[in-house]
């Protein structure tokens, strides 16, 4: 297990009133021993002020994942997706054969997420894809298409324990509050790199949320 503290993220961000910490070489910066983790390439915490955003971008062959720790992302794609992602709701976009997007805070209030990106399987690239779980219920397995991957989302009382899961690959990210995991204890923004992860389980030290990706293959190119 191997834990990346939040303030060891890289620091990016474009854009007045953007500001982000990446957990793997992303755009400008590049680390030839950090690039992934099982099937994930990104994992970026963004703070967006209000009226600050991305500008339409595009993505292509990717699995994008996002989670809204607090205000509201306003999003629009190229499938036509018009929505607004709060606490509580995942919203995937797979890239596919290419889409663009843009993503802002149209809120009065700022804007955390959380966007995750996985690298899915070999083979044709499908068209691209939106959707919104709204209010996903605590425990509540994720899986995505094209990929060996599952996200699991747990809200844990003080004391609470949750199994993690036994897979190659377990990616266990800080939200809220404090978790130990045999022996260290992760804080918001922080996270565990679990390689063969066996028998082990995350202990809340307060009230806490985990996003737990579950990862069963490495990425796939050709």
């Amino acid at each position: 297990m191997w834990i990346q503290r939040s303030g060891a993220r890289y620091p990016g961000g474009e854009g007045a009133g953007i500001e982000t910490r990446h957990a793997f070489s992303f755009s400008g910066y590049y680390d030839p021993g950090n690039v992934r983790f099982g099937s994930l390439v990104a994992c970026n915490e963004e703070r967006l002020a209000p009226g600050a955003g991305f500008a339409e971008h595009p993505h292509r062959d990717m699995e994008i994942v996002t989670w809204v720790v607090e205000g509201e992302l306003t999003h629009e794609d190229s499938t036509g997706a018009r929505t607004v992602v709060r606490p509580g709701d995942v919203q995937r976009l797979s890239a596919g054969s290419g889409v663009r997007h843009t993503e802002r805070n149209a809120g009065a209030e700022p804007l955390t997420f959380v966007q995750m990106w996985l690298m899915p399987g070999p083979g044709r690239a499908t068209d691209p894809a939106y959707e919104v779980v709204r209010g996903i219920a605590d425990g509540t397995p994720y899986a995505l298409e094209r990929t060996e991957a599952v996200l699991h989302v747990r809200r844990l009382v003080d004391g609470e324990r949750t199994a993690l899961p036994d897979a190659p690959w377990v990616y266990a990210h800080a939200v809220r509050g404090a978790a130990r995991i045999d022996g260290e204890t992760l804080t918001p923004g922080d996270a565990a790199r679990i390689s063969a992860a066996e028998g082990l389980e995350a202990r809340a030290e307060g009230p806490a949320e985990l996003l737990i990706w579950e990862m069963y293959a490495e990425p796939g190119y050709g």
